[in-house]
C-alpha cells in the first residue's frame, strides 16, 4: 500500500513540475512588442490623458449655488427616478430634467454637468448621441465619473475611437 502512495506521489510532483515548466516556456515564449493598430485596437493613452480639469473657484461657487437652490426648489428625483441630459459637441445643455442646471466645456471632449442634488452614490451612464433625428452620431468613446471635490456635478470625457479626445455630442443619465 506504501509502494501504490509513494508512485502517486512521485506522479503528482513529476506532472506539477511537467506543468510548471510547460507554462513558463509558454510566458517566455510571447512576443516582448504588443500589436497596436493592426489588430484593430485603439492606441494607447497618453499619460494624464484620464484626468479631470481642476475645480476653479467659480466652479465651486456655482456648485454650491445649485445645492442650496436644489435644496429650496426642488427635490431630488425619488428612488427610480433618473435626471437626464443631452449635450451637444460644443457644451450646450439642450435637452434637460428639471435637476440638471448647467453644463461646462473644459476642453476637447471634457465637460461637466451640474445638478442640484448630490449625485456621489449615484449610478452615472452616458453614450455618443444627438437630438438630430436627421443624422446619426458620430462614433467615438465616452466615460462618467463623478467630478473632483463637486458632490453635484458629473465629469464626461468623450473620444475618437482611437482614444484621442474629442468633442462629441453625449446623452447622460443619472439613476436614482
Amino acid at each position: 500500500m506504501t509502494t501504490f502512495f509513494r508512485r502517486k506521489a512521485a506522479a503528482v510532483t513529476l506532472g506539477v513540475l511537467a506543468l510548471t515548466l510547460a507554462g513558463g516556456g509558454i510566458a517566455a515564449a510571447q512576443p516582448t512588442t504588443k500589436a497596436g493598430a493592426e489588430v484593430g485596437q485603439p492606441g494607447v493613452r497618453q499619460p494624464g490623458g484620464n484626468t479631470q480639469p481642476p475645480v476653479s473657484a467659480a466652479d465651486a461657487r456655482a456648485a454650491k449655488a445649485a445645492l442650496q437652490q436644489g435644496a429650496t426648489l426642488a427635490a431630488p428625483p425619488g428612488a427610480g427616478a433618473v435626471a437626464f441630459a443631452v449635450v451637444a459637441a460644443n457644451g450646450t445643455l439642450l435637452h434637460h430634467s428639471a435637476n440638471v442646471v448647467s453644463t461646462t466645456k473644459y476642453g476637447p471632449g471634457q465637460y461637466q454637468v451640474l445638478l442640484d442634488y448630490n449625485v456621489v452614490l449615484k449610478a452615472h451612464a452616458a453614450t455618443i448621441g444627438t437630438n438630430d433625428p436627421n443624422n446619426v452620431p458620430p462614433s467615438g468613446e465616452v466615460a462618467v465619473a463623478p467630478r473632483y471635490l463637486t458632490p453635484n456635478a458629473v465629469f464626461v470625457q468623450t473620444r475618437t475611437s482611437g482614444g484621442t479626445a474629442a468633442d462629441r455630442p453625449f446623452h447622460l443619465i443619472v439613476a436614482n
